[in-house]
């Protein structure tokens, strides 16, 4: 296998002959999939590195198909492919069945025309070289201006981070195709106040090229002034208030409507949404969308993991749950044709989101602070308390009260419930939305939920 993970080609050649040697062996179809990839990050911690680290790989999955029978199996370039493919086919001969597995539909594939230059287009791949004193230099550039924030006692620790990724998919109907993608990122996370009463924030950015990626001294600053901020909170009462949410929270939230409309937890009987396809789940003015084909931007791919081609999907239109996210096999048992979200994991494909989001609304942040007389600014969210059958929800909290439109002192130790049923039904949005993960909100105002206090 080659070890350079810029000469897809060579992968590429490498997957075919292993989609070869899986036939010979006795697979009725295949795919293989290579992942390669590159890793550099630095850590700081008090004007010194702390940390440094650096890898290459390059992982191979090979999926096989004997009649309904599947079986998958990880290996390195160091395996012989052969005894590879051989050890494969032997499992899945003894492998319970499983009728909807299977190669993607080949008259759902992208085509070779569309390939290139849809890959070209997204802009995936920064060429500038990881540089350890570069990164380094912006580690210290964020510690320096974190701890030059007025209340700021402590540095927790300031990271960079680099890495190329590529993505190699062949399968045995003649398939291939690969692309790559680059990434860098920055972090720093400071303490403020003493002893038990110290608290902690953070801040960072991540991006595909290194010019778009923020000053380090602003992610630094950032994290230092939001940590200030919170020193001394306080409790509040028991009840039922408005919640504002921060695009921080907001993200996670959309992740778990994300999740509940997942093919695989629909055909599971594990989502809280089910049996809403076709229903209103939020607002008439909510939309919501999945666009793989963003320019520079870290869920973007012209062709999932079977090697279909996708395009941006709009999930919930005018409060409207339009569609679930579908791969191969999940779209088989429902009785549907896929969406082109097949992602990879070890022992093949799960349906997933590429870059998700939520349309932004009209109204600015500071307009809906200002509508409060009392309720809370959540922050930040703790522990993973979600059902996803009910859609019950219930987290520790942290954030800032709000009283007639202002925010007036940081709170902790706090407990926010509801259902997310509810929750959806109940979302405003406002007209700041970021993109900056995988999945995107802008800030969101939730009305009557329950807040657990003193």
């Amino acid at each position: 296998m080659a070890k350079n993970m810029n000469d897809l080609k060579k992968l590429e050649t490498d997957a075919l002959n292993l989609v070869n040697l899986a036939q010979k062996a006795g697979a009725d179809s295949c795919d293989v999939v290579v992942a390669s990839g590159n890793s550099l990050s630095v850590g700081i911690r008090e004007g010194a590195v702390e940390n440094s680290n650096r890898s290459e790989t390059d992982t191979l999955y090979l999926r096989v198909f004997c009649d309904k029978k599947i079986a998958s199996v990880t290996s390195n370039s160091k395996n012989d492919p052969k005894s590879l493919a051989e050890r494969a086919v032997a499992m899945a001969k003894v492998s319970p069945e499983n009728p909807f597995q299977g190669l993607a539909d080949q008259n759902r594939l992208i085509s070779k025309e569309a390939l290139k230059p849809g890959i070209a287009n997204l802009d995936l791949f920064d060429t500038t070289q990881a540089n350890e004193d570069d990164m380094e230099k912006r580690a210290l550039e964020a510690e320096e201006a974190g701890l030059g924030v007025t209340g700021i006692t402590k540095s927790l620790g300031c990271n960079t981070n680099w890495g190329t990724t590529g993505f190699v998919l062949a399968t045995s109907d003649g398939f291939s195709g690969s692309y790559k993608r680059s990434g860098f990122s920055i972090v720093g996370s400071f303490a403020a106040g003493e002893g038990t009463g110290m608290e902690r924030d953070y801040e960072y950015d991540t991006a595909i090229y290194l010019s778009d990626l923020k000053e380090a001294a602003l992610i630094g600053r950032t994290a230092g002034e939001r940590a200030a901020k919170r020193i001394n909170p306080r409790q509040v009462k028991s009840g039922s208030y408005p919640i504002i949410v921060d695009r921080r929270v907001s993200a996670s939230l959309l992740g778990s409507l994300s999740n509940a409309i997942n093919a695989s937890s629909v055909a599971r009987k594990t989502s809280f949404l089910r049996d809403m396809m076709g229903k209103q789940i939020t607002k008439s003015s909510i939309n919501i969308f999945d666009d793989p084909h963003m320019k520079r931007r870290s869920g973007s791919k012209v062709f999932d993991g079977e090697g279909v081609a996708n395009e941006k999907l709009n999930l919930v239109e005018d409060g409207i749950l339009q569609t679930w996210l579908l791969d191969s096999a999940t779209a088989r048992e429902l009785g549907l044709k896929t969406n082109g979200r097949a992602s990879r994991g070890n022992s093949g494909t799960m349906p997933g989101t590429t870059n998700c989001y939520m349309q932004a609304g009209k109204q600015s942040f500071e307009e809906m602070i200002s509508s409060i007389k009392e309720g809370l600014y959540l922050t930040e969210t703790i522990g993973h308390g979600i059902n996803m059958v009910t859609g019950d929800y219930s987290k520790g909290a942290s954030g800032y009260w709000i009283e007639n439109g202002e925010i007036a002192f940081p709170v902790a130790e706090i407990t926010i419930a509801g259902n997310l049923k509810d929750m959806f039904m109940n979302i405003t949005p406002a007209s700041d939305l970021e993109f900056k993960y995988g999945t995107n909100a802008p800030t969101l105002l939730l009305e009557g939920m329950t807040i657990g206090g003193k």
